[in-house]
């Protein structure tokens, strides 16, 4: 879904204070991404715009937010075009009065066109990708004359979760352009893209957004957060969409009782046990899937830091590694490696099936192999 800020826009959180946060469609503003907007400005400036874009980066740092504030500027210059002694524009930011930024926000304007994860009636749920049949609409749409007269602009977001057959249609869009058409396309992981939808893009790498950067946008959209704040922007990686997801999953708490476990002064077999059978329930899934990115990314600080790295860590983080690293002979090419089994061993819960019970028991195996010197 959106990149909410990219991906914190699907409002199911049952009136939590979060539903404050802005859809991307929505949101007059962006944060942490002036880079960004200065390309995108100046290829729009310079006459010669790309007709696609692939815009980059982690989960919720404003893909989505900076595809939409891309299109309502176009819509905007396109209106207002015309005026013999016009300035350049210097901004993307389009006033929230202007009749484009509306039409957008309301997903009325007619020459826009959102490609995303379709929602399933019957399962009452979001598709897990992006089908063919959704991105055949794109052919259809930029056939049609534009309705206003300027361009016909198409947002595909999560490229990344198109099945094989939507990416084949995607590619053909991309391979016979159509005049004054513009596709502004995001991406997590761009190496489960096809190498010629790539290549038929200019690519627009975005940044994590920075932590004071970040601090400030939890506070203003989840003032309730302020105890939180400090540890939510350490595990966010720069990331105001992650920050909100593990507050509304409780990311925290789970985090201080991973940590407590590895750091353990004895084995903790039963706790280890507990922790693991309450991820792998039913209802479980969202914590899992937390637990499944806070593991690899606090072993990677760690690596980070003992490589010399900048970046502090947390008294909970370095008791820890302490604890495994007091036991250990190896240097940390042994836990660069760790890393990488951790990751391949949670993405097998998906691609096979794996209980997820058993691929949390497996990696705290993994962390006592290595801390043992074991392979």
């Amino acid at each position: 879904m959106s990149d909410v800020f990219d991906d914190v826009d699907d409002r199911e959180s049952g009136g939590e204070p979060a539903n404050a946060i802005p859809l991307p469609r929505e949101n007059p503003d962006l944060v942490g991404q002036e880079g960004a907007e200065t390309v995108l400005l100046d290829a729009y400036r310079s006459g010669r715009l790309p007709h696609a874009w692939l815009l980059t980066g982690p989960r919720g740092i404003g893909k989505a937010t900076l595809a939409f504030r891309f299109a309502r500027f176009v819509f905007q210059q396109s209106a207002d075009a015309g005026g013999l002694f016009a300035a350049p524009p210097t901004s993307l930011a389009v006033d929230p009065g202007q009749p484009a930024f509306r039409r957008v926000a309301s997903g009325g304007h007619a020459d826009l066109l959102l490609i995303e994860r379709g929602y399933d009636s019957k399962r009452k749920r979001f598709r897990s990708e992006i089908v063919v049949d959704d991105v055949r609409a794109i052919g259809e749409f930029l056939h049609l004359t534009p309705a206003e007269g300027g361009w016909r602009i198409v947002i595909v977001d999560g490229a990344d979760e198109m099945n094989r057959n939507a990416a084949n249609a995607l590619l053909k869009v991309l391979e016979e352009p159509s005049e004054r058409a513009l596709l502004l396309i995001t991406s997590v992981s761009t190496g489960r893209l096809l190498p010629t939808i790539r290549s038929r893009c200019r690519h627009l790498a975005m940044k994590p957004i920075a932590d004071p950067e970040l601090a400030g946008l939890l506070a203003k959209y989840r003032p309730d957060l302020s105890d939180e704040l400090s540890g939510l922007v350490r595990l966010a990686n720069g990331s105001v969409g992650r920050a909100l997801e593990l507050a509304s999953a409780g990311g925290l708490g789970l985090y201080r009782e991973l940590l407590g476990l590895i750091a353990s002064p004895t084995p903790d077999g039963a706790g280890v046990d507990a922790f693991a059978d309450r991820l792998g329930r039913v209802n479980a899934e969202d914590s899992f899937r937390l637990v499944a990115e806070l593991l690899p990314d606090w072993l990677a600080r760690m690596v980070t830091r003992a490589a010399g790295g900048q970046g502090g860590a947390s008294p909970e983080e370095r008791a820890a590694w302490a604890r495994l690293g007091a036991k250990a002979g190896a240097g940390v090419d042994r836990w660069a490696e760790l890393w990488e089994k951790l990751n391949r061993l949670f993405d097998l819960v998906d691609a096979v099936n794996l209980d997820r019970k058993q691929a949390v028991l497996n990696a705290f195996f993994a962390l006592d192999e290595a801390s043992r010197g074991e392979a």
